[in-house]
């Protein structure tokens, strides 16, 4: 799912928001104490007002050449003599976990949520979002 501007969304688990308070006009706006917690109920509507996508991770040696070769293999494998299509294919199998690796360490999406009670939530990941 695709989190623009203005979508609005749903809290798809319940979610626990702590932290300390600052002194409002604190020119050093140091943490003077612990406020507590609050608790949002799954199913709490709001509306998306930015979202934060990081740059795209790189991948490394291992993962980028997999995905070299698996597109080699994709387009060309059919025309390929068999020994060398088979010496690609078995290290396609050797680098998949690489692959794998690099795919689990996709970048986290937050998004800033205005609730419709007007709290507003900054850096809430999407993945426990949901849109409506």
């Amino acid at each position: 799912m695709t989190f623009t501007r203005g979508l609005r969304v749903r809290l798809a688990v319940d979610l626990r928001v702590a932290g300390t308070v600052a002194v409002a006009g604190d020119p050093a706006g140091e943490p003077e104490a612990v406020a507590g917690a609050l608790l949002l109920g799954e199913g709490t509507e709001g509306v998306v007002e930015r979202v934060d996508e990081p740059e795209e991770l790189r991948p490394d040696p291992r993962a980028a050449e997999y995905e070299r070769l698996a597109s080699l293999l994709e387009s060309f494998g059919a025309q390929m003599p068999a020994a060398s299509r088979e010496r690609a294919e078995e290290q396609v199998r050797e680098l998949a976990p690489a692959w794998e690796a690099h795919r689990k360490r996709r970048p986290v999406v937050t998004a800033r949520v205005r609730l419709d009670g007007g709290l507003v939530l900054e850096r809430v990941r999407t993945d426990v979002l949901t849109a409506l």
